[in-house]
C-alpha cells in the first residue's frame, strides 16, 4: 500500500527525547516484503523473519475500518503473529502535512521497541522498496536515531506476478519499460508511448474511464491486460477488448495494467556489447577466450 507520492514537506530533525542516554544493542526496523497476495510468492528469506518469536510485528492500513493487506497476507499463510503486532495507519492522501503527521506517529510507535533493543519488522504487500511506505518510514525513524538500522527483504513485485498470471514475458532482449502511476494523467502516459515496448501503470482506479479511452485512441487495447488484486482468491483480470466493460465500475486500489506498445519505432541501439574475442586476438594480447555469447541483435 502507498501513502502517496506527496515527499516530505519537513523532515523531522534527531530529538534528544528519542535518544535514551543508555547504550545498549538496538533493534533493528525491517522491511519485509511479502509479495502481491498469493502466500507461495512469500520468500524464503521472509518467511524465517516470519517465523521469529522475539520480534514485534507490524503493518500499514489504510484506515481504523480498512483491514491491512499485508497482514490478510500472513495470516492466508496460517503464520500466528507474535504476542506484540500493532497496526500503523498511513492515510490515503497527497496532503503532505498529514502524511508527514502519519509518518511521524508511526515512527513514534516503533521507536521505543527498536531503542529497547527489539527488532521490529514492517509487513507490506509487494516489495518494500517499491511504491511502498516502508520508506516513508524507515526515513523518518533514522531521522529521530539515526543508529537505527534499517534493512530490506526483497519481494516479488504485483506487475512481475501479473505477468506470470497473464503468461506474457514483462520484457524481452533489449524492450524498453516504464512503471508509471497512472495518477500522473493520461497526457504524462502517452508523451511515455513512443520511448517504451512495455508500460506498466500502476494505481489506475481513479484513472480508469480516461485510461479505456485513450487505449482505444492509441489502438492498444488488444495489447493491454488490467489485473485487479493479484494472487488472492478474487483476483480479476480482464483482456484489453474486454476492458470497455468496466467504464463506470468500482476497481479495487490494487489494480494495474500491462500496456504493450507493438507500434514503438526502435532507434539506433549500440552492437555487440558481449562481443567474443576472437582465437587471435586474444592469443595476441595474452587474454583468455571469453566464453560469453554476443548480444543477438
Amino acid at each position: 500500500m502507498t501513502a502517496g507520492h506527496t515527499p516530505i514537506t519537513s523532515v523531522p530533525q534527531p530529538q534528544d527525547m528519542h535518544t535514551p542516554s543508555t547504550q545498549g544493542p538496538l533493534g533493528r526496523l525491517v522491511g519485509v516484503s511479502l509479495g502481491p497476495g498469493d502466500p507461495g510468492l512469500i520468500t524464503r528469506a521472509a518467511w524465517a523473519q516470519l517465523q521469529r518469536s522475539d520480534a514485534v510485528w507490524t503493518y500499514p492500513a489504510r484506515s481504523t475500518k480498512t483491514p491491512s493487506y499485508a497482514f490478510d497476507i500472513v495470516q492466508r499463510a496460517g503464520l500466528t503473529p507474535p504476542a506484540t503486532h500493532q497496526t500503523l495507519l498511513f492515510p490515503m492522501t497527497h496532503d503532505g502535512d498529514k502524511l508527514a503527521r502519519a509518518w511521524m506517529r508511526a515512527a513514534d510507535t516503533v521507536l521505543p521497541w527498536l531503542q529497547a533493543g527489539q527488532d521490529v519488522l514492517f509487513l507490506v504487500e509487494g516489495d518494500a522498496s517499491t511504491y511502498a511506505t516502508f520508506g516513508h518510514l524507515a526515513r523518518t525513524v533514522r531521522a529521530l536515531d539515526a543508529r537505527i538500522e534499517v534493512p530490506v527483504i526483497a519481494g516479488v513485485n504485483a506487475f512481475t506476478a501479473a505477468c506470470a498470471t497473464r503468461g506474457m514475458p514483462l520484457a524481452e532482449q533489449d524492450d524498453t519499460i516504464a512503471i508509471v502511476p497512472a495518477a500522473y494523467g493520461v497526457s504524462a502516459v502517452d508523451r511515455l508511448l513512443p520511448d517504451f515496448d512495455t508500460l506498466v501503470l500502476m494505481k489506475v482506479k481513479p484513472l480508469m474511464d480516461d485510461l479505456i479511452g485513450w487505449l482505444e485512441r492509441r489502438d492498444l487495447l488488444p495489447h493491454t491486460q488490467f489485473i485487479e488484486r493479484v494472487g488472492v482468491p478474487d483476483e480479476r483480470c480482464v483482456a484489453g477488448v474486454d476492458l470497455p466493460a468496466l467504464r463506470g465500475t468500482k476497481v479495487s486500489y490494487l489494480s494495474l495494467m500491462v500496456v504493450k506498445n507493438p507500434h514503438r519505432i526502435r532507434g539506433e541501439r549500440i552492437k555487440g556489447c558481449l562481443k567474443k574475442s576472437s582465437p587471435a586476438a586474444a592469443s595476441a594480447a595474452g587474454q583468455p577466450l571469453s566464453d560469453e555469447p554476443e548480444l543477438a541483435e
